[in-house]
């Protein structure tokens, strides 16, 4: 059956157009395209929130979740004129792309017309794409690992944070794992940044020896462990942002979340079916993030211990 005419939606100050509304993205729940859009549209200020001004990835997927997948950076010709972009370089190749950079709800409709389902943006902002004002602490079970694991691992990681006077933002993955986010001072550079995240995750792992591994190759580690995943700081890597639908059949959502609510929450029953209603009910949850700036001064000064006691950096992945 051929899809349905394209609809237009307005979206602030904006109209988007979306071509084929019916085509069904998400088989499990039955969930549309269009589907998508109203979801995206639910959570606006929070997804706002978790992508402005940072360079974003597009994972499209135009035949659904379960065609194939595209690694989009650059915006492609013939985009909207009200769309703004953020242009990097990626020394290794010597190129440079221009970058998705979402300010508004417009842009992301926009994208999810281009059939992105998922948003993977930059841990800097385009002031100076060099510098990022986030940390992101990524509790990435293996496979033979359950989420009690993952849970208790995460209030070891809060304790750790408490203790620093960092405030951390966790949120499902929209996997099986968490996602803990820090604001930082945009003064460090993307290696430095990486250098603290895995002096905290050996500090975790000191912590929680049974139950973290901060070995990087996966041949290496316990199938059973928690690896507290610190290249995620490592430049032009990124993780799915607070808000971003995960491509999966079920459509799960990577959900922000309270400290108190880390011990109750299946990860599964966050999707764009209930994330909407909770979004309505509590608000966003890191709405606060940009007030809690954090300094990585102690981090840096754990990792210069860590190597004087002989640490070895495994180095950062291609």
């Amino acid at each position: 059956m051929a899809d349905a005419p394209a609809v237009e939606i307005e979206v602030g100050d904006h109209t988007v157009r979306v071509s084929n509304p019916d085509r069904v993205y998400f088989p499990a729940i039955g969930a549309s395209k269009l589907d998508l859009v109203n979801y995206y549209l639910s959570v606006g200020d929070g997804i706002v929130r978790a992508l402005r001004e940072r360079p974003c990835m597009m994972h499209r997927f135009p035949k659904g979740v379960t065609g194939d997948k595209v690694h989009q950076k650059r915006v492609p010709h013939g985009a909207p004129p009200w769309l703004e972009t953020v242009r990097v370089h990626f020394p290794r190749y010597n190129r440079y792309a221009d970058e998705l950079c979402v300010t508004k709800p417009a842009d992301v409709a926009w994208a999810v017309q281009m059939s992105t389902v998922e948003f993977h943006p930059w841990n800097s902002r385009r002031a100076d794409t060099e510098r990022p004002d986030e940390w992101r602490i990524d509790l990435d079970p293996m496979p033979d690992c359950g989420f009690d694991r993952v849970r208790r691992v995460a209030h070891v990681a809060n304790e750790v944070l408490d203790e620093l006077g960092a405030v951390g933002w966790p949120k499902t993955s929209g996997g099986k794992g968490l996602h803990v986010y820090v604001r930082i001072a945009p003064e460090w550079s993307f290696g430095e940044v990486r250098r603290a995240a895995l002096a905290f995750a050996r500090e975790v792992e000191r912590r929680a020896p049974e139950d973290v591994t901060t070995t990087w190759w996966r041949k290496d580690r316990d199938p059973a462990a928690l690896f507290v995943d610190y290249n995620q700081n490592a430049r032009d890597h990124t993780i799915a942002s607070a808000y971003s639908v995960r491509g999966v059949p079920e459509a799960t959502v990577s959900t922000p979340l309270r400290w108190d609510e880390v011990d109750a929450v299946d990860p599964r029953d966050c999707t764009i079916a209930t994330v909407p209603t909770r979004f309505a009910e509590l608000g966003d949850l890191h709405a606060g993030i940009d007030d809690a700036e954090y300094r990585l001064d102690t981090l840096l000064d754990w990792a210069d211990r860590d190597e004087r006691a002989g640490a070895v950096d495994p180095g950062e992945p291609e």
